[in-house]
């Protein structure tokens, strides 16, 4: 097999992994929410367009969702001291415990795919997972 073709298959897998675990979980959270949840643990407090880049989503709505998640608690909005014209979103503690239960709903409806893996296969997962996790984190800085 090819790198290129190790690589599609690692991206094919991880969606695949999102859409079960999506689907065992019963949310009905737009995904959106968690990847600009996700965005603002991993990456502090970012502009309205920026969050709309990492959670890969058009602005109005980004917008509309940013509203919502300030009245559950969950994101704090305020205007960018260096440019009045921009909003700055940030997550508070509860939007980081929310986070924190929607990853450990995720990992128990996933699990369960994982029991009957043998020692060897876990330490294969667990040196990719620390490679793809330093590599994807170099790729997000990057993309700022």
């Amino acid at each position: 097999m090819t790198r290129t073709k190790d690589i599609e298959r690692i991206v094919t897998a991880a969606h695949a992994l999102t859409r079960i675990a999506a689907v065992r979980t019963g949310s009905e959270v737009p995904a959106a929410q968690w990847r600009m949840l996700s965005a603002l643990n991993g990456e502090g407090a970012l502009r309205v367009g920026a969050l709309a880049q990492f959670a890969r989503t058009p602005q109005p709505v980004v917008t509309r969702l940013v509203g919502q998640l300030v009245d559950e608690g969950l994101v704090t909005r305020a205007g960018d001291p260096e440019d009045s014209r921009a909003t700055v979103v940030d997550l508070t503690a509860d939007g980081r415990e929310a986070l924190d239960r929607w990853r450990t709903d995720l990992v128990a409806a996933i699990e369960p795919l994982f029991t009957d893996l043998a020692d060897d296969e876990w330490e294969t997962l667990r040196r990719a997972s620390q490679i793809l996790a330093d590599r994807t984190a170099v790729s997000l800085a990057v993309a700022r």
